[in-house]
């Protein structure tokens, strides 16, 4: 581990990322580990990041001659993305990603990969409208009437849900086969739970709030780390 702390980390990346969105981050995961380019983006705000992780091939020299050797972890291998090589370097009760979206659609995708190689993670993607988790075993959160709750399957996945709209229970999820999206919260505490970890959950961003707490309430993580998640 590069980077291990009990309180809650911003991770930020080269991607499209607004000063509100790393400012949101920080005030609740006040510790920022840049991957790759988000080093940039972190010292235009005045952020030191605690470490820089990546292969590099985003960050201009300028940049890393102006950070500290000791914070600065080169990562070569070329088998995964600047965020799952940080993901897997980092430890910590839940981190906040930004800038891991937006400008190039194969990076959105890539992070969302990424969400699902590392699923014993607390890890919320942070984009202009919304809080992206994948779905933990077991979760209830509060959310008002009417907000939007979706959930999209990364991979075949069935679930069962209390305090939404439309009930997800005895569905069959796939890509390409039957999503989720378009939900809503009828008012009550929302509960899911999922038979695996496939399922993104997108909320609005004005709720990761109660997506931080909600996760970080019990079973709400996958056990067991294995070749890929470990870090």
């Amino acid at each position: 581990m590069i980077v291990e702390t009990t309180t809650f980390l911003t991770l930020l990346g080269g991607g499209s990322v607004t000063s509100a969105e790393i400012a949101l981050a920080v005030a609740r995961a006040p510790i920022l580990v840049a991957a790759d380019g988000g080093a940039e983006a972190a010292l235009a705000e005045g952020i030191l990041p605690e470490a820089v992780i990546g292969d590099f091939d985003s960050i201009s020299p300028e940049v890393l001659e102006a950070l500290d050797p000791a914070r600065v972890h080169h990562v070569a291998e070329q088998d995964s993305t600047d965020f799952e090589k940080t993901l897997a370097r980092v430890s910590a009760p839940l981190m906040l990603a930004a800038g891991f979206t937006g400008r190039r659609r194969d990076h959105e995708l890539a992070a969302l990969h990424g969400l699902m190689r590392f699923p014993q993670k607390r890890v919320i993607l942070i984009t202009e409208a919304d809080a992206i988790c994948l779905c933990p075993p077991s979760i209830a959160i509060d959310l008002p009437r009417a907000c939007r709750v979706s959930l999209f399957p990364l991979a075949p996945v069935a679930g069962t849900s209390s305090g939404l709209r439309w009930p997800i229970d005895g569905l069959a999820f796939a890509p390409g086969h039957r999503i989720g999206t378009s939900n809503m919260a009828n008012g009550e505490t929302v509960r899911l739970t999922m038979t695996a970890p496939a399922m993104l959950l997108i909320l609005p961003l004005g709720q990761i709030d109660a997506l931080i707490a909600a996760l970080t309430g019990p079973a709400t993580a996958w056990p067991g780390a294995g070749a890929t998640g470990g870090g």
